[in-house]
């Protein structure tokens, strides 16, 4: 810590309670348990001189919440203009990437948020909300699906300015000196975003992280749900990438985790699920050599009758399984209803010529059956794989793949990818997941998986994800998964297979938004009978935590199965009084739904 961060630290003292600066197991914990949090206007609200302190502590960075679209005409101009840029969202901490959820949450924003911008700042606002009894909430990227990073009444940690990116040739965790090999790392500040990740690593210094498939998701975030990025058939997750986390605790200390200091927190941290156990202001993370190549494959294959449908899906599920199931391949292959299949994959470690020879057999057997006709060719492309995230590359060599953040001043690296647009801002009917197990795959199972699929698609389109199971995978990559909280499933599954729904933006207080929750309810029931009919050949499928429903039944065992006790105990040691809190996290099954008072 330097001596900035020592001084505002030092000014945060006050808002310990009873003054207490040790760990865990002092007087902290030892007071009295809390039973619920308080609300504005309710007895316990910090007074305006409590809130001006906390704003001295941070160096004037406490901000006083209102939605653009109930501040001025020309705030809420300003958004509805910005409406589709998850750049622009991300910059907004009233604001966040999911607008709402049909009968669950809708994006309201928090009372107060404190933009921090150094780890000093965190744990000055975790000992104000102890102190005071608030409800705390997190957010960096803002993409939660499941509305953890909002809430109402509550005081936001804001990271979004905590971006630091520094590269490292030869780390080793803290204490772990003399036994942990060096290693090539990146280190994060939790705002960042992935763009600035890869922009770092891979473009201007030719080496891969395991990160996350869209560009505009926190970093923090993905981490501790799991983190699945194109290429983790081939990398891992990117839990299991992470080397060191440094984390605020709910007693205000800030604490080193890693494989020798704090391991149970630094395991929980692994894949337990973001905003439970601390809040986590800076992570590093393994770095890979780079593959010298990376591509992608995209689609539409429409066939003539039901039947004829039935046999493209067997043939896909054939051809995956006999030459894409292996971690050159990730991302996706969706089964519509209207009887198409779309191909969007990606891969790794393979030139265009050996990608084009893989495909040219199946586009062969398409051609040469008037059953089917193409409704987009079948494409494959290839690049340099330090291109893969270069917005310069692309808008030079496949204009339109990326969309640039279209505000003036804009970083020029600042792109996502275009099919990403489409969840910015989205209103969700509903959405379900599950890990599909690699013995679906064999000869003797594939008719039932096919059947499965074909029931699926009579509801509702359904995507496969291919990178989003670590079968295939090789040994080092499964190992390292075994080593984090996630389900322990993943390492058996060849695909999470993800059905879900969606509407326009409809945030609060937004001119237009009238979200037709009729309809959202009527899709909803049209998933939720699509993914019982996938699960008739996976009925105890478990499933992905940060993309799962949000009206999940027991979500402790889906989430994470024989892991969570172990989450539990961490829980427990780190936040005995539950200061952390979020929907479907750990240990919130000791809260009411919207975490304001703790069940008998």
């Amino acid at each position: 810590m330097n001596r900035r961060e020592l001084l505002k630290a030092a000014l945060a003292i006050p808002f310990l309670p009873g003054g207490m600066t040790g760990a865990i197991g002092s007087a902290w914990a030892a007071g009295s348990r809390l039973s619920s949090r308080v609300r504005p206007g309710q007895a316990g609200w910090p007074s305006l001189a409590q809130w001006d302190e906390l704003n001295h502590a941070v160096g004037g960075r406490l901000l006083k919440l209102e939605s653009p679209f109930s501040a001025s005409k020309a705030a809420c101009d300003e958004a509805l203009k910005h409406l589709k840029n998850p750049f622009f969202i991300g910059d907004q901490p009233a604001l966040t990437q999911t607008s709402g959820w049909a009968d669950a949450w809708l994006s309201r924003c928090s009372t107060y948020a404190v933009a921090a911008d150094s780890v000093a700042d965190v744990a000055a606002v975790v000992h104000f909300a102890a102190r005071h009894r608030l409800r705390l909430v997190i957010k960096g990227g803002g993409h939660s699906y499941q509305g953890t990073s909002n809430a109402p009444d509550s005081l936001l940690i804001w990271t979004r300015h905590m971006k630091a990116i520094t590269l490292h040739d030869a780390f080793v965790g803290q204490g772990c000196e003399g036994w942990q090999a060096p290693q090539a790392a990146v280190s994060v500040q939790s705002g960042a975003i992935w763009i600035d990740v890869y922009d770092a690593v891979t473009r201007q210094n030719g080496r891969y992280v395991q990160g996350g498939g869209c560009t505009t998701v926190g970093v923090a975030g993905l981490i501790q749900s799991g983190g699945f990025g194109s290429f983790s058939k081939a990398f891992g997750t990117a839990a299991s990438g992470l080397i060191e986390a440094e984390v605020v605790t709910a007693d205000g200390e800030v604490r080193i985790a890693n494989a020798c200091t704090n391991p149970e927190l630094f395991w929980g941290i692994k894949g337990g699920g973001g905003g439970s156990l601390g809040v986590v202001t800076r992570l590093t993370l393994r770095t890979h050599g780079l593959p010298e190549f990376a591509g992608a494959v995209f689609g539409e294959i429409k066939a003539v009758s039901d039947a004829a449908y039935r046999t493209l899906i067997a043939k896909a599920i054939s051809f995956y399984q006999s030459e894409l199931f292996n971690p050159h391949w990730g991302e996706q292959l969706r089964f519509r209803g209207d009887n198409v299949l779309q191909v969007s994959m990606l891969f790794q470690g393979l030139n265009q010529q050996q990608a084009q020879a893989i495909w040219q057999p199946f586009v062969d057997w398409v051609r040469a059956n008037n059953d089917y006709s193409f409704v987009k060719p079948v494409q494959v492309l290839a690049l340099p794989a330090q291109h893969m995230w270069d917005a310069e590359y692309f808008r030079q060599h496949v204009p339109g793949a990326m969309i640039p953040d279209d505000r003036d001043g804009a970083p020029r690296n600042h792109v996502l990818w275009s099919d990403d647009q489409g969840q910015v801002g989205w209103f969700i009917h509903g959405f379900k997941s599950a890990w599909l197990p690699a013995s679906l795959l064999h000869a003797d199972r594939q008719a039932q998986l096919v059947d499965a699929i074909f029931a699926c698609t009579r509801q509702w389109d359904v995507e496969f994800h291919f990178n989003k199971g670590l079968a295939g995978a090789p040994p080092e990559a499964i190992a390292a998964a075994l080593d984090t909280a996630i389900h322990p499933q993943v390492v058996d599954a060849f695909a999470l297979a993800i059905i879900a729904g969606n509407g326009a933006p409809a945030y609060p207080g937004m001119p237009g938004a009238n979200p037709d929750l009729p309809n959202a309810r009527k899709a909803s029931a049209a998933i939720g009978r699509a993914m019982e009919a996938l699960l008739k050949v996976a009925p105890n499928a478990a499933a992905y935590v940060s993309e799962s429903d949000y009206f999940q039944r027991d979500w402790q065992q889906a989430f994470w199965g024989a892991n969570y006790p172990r989450l539990a105990a961490v829980k427990r040691k780190y936040d005995p009084d539950g200061l952390f809190f979020v929907h479907h996290g750990v240990g919130s099954e000791g809260w009411s739904a919207d975490g304001f008072t703790r069940r008998p």
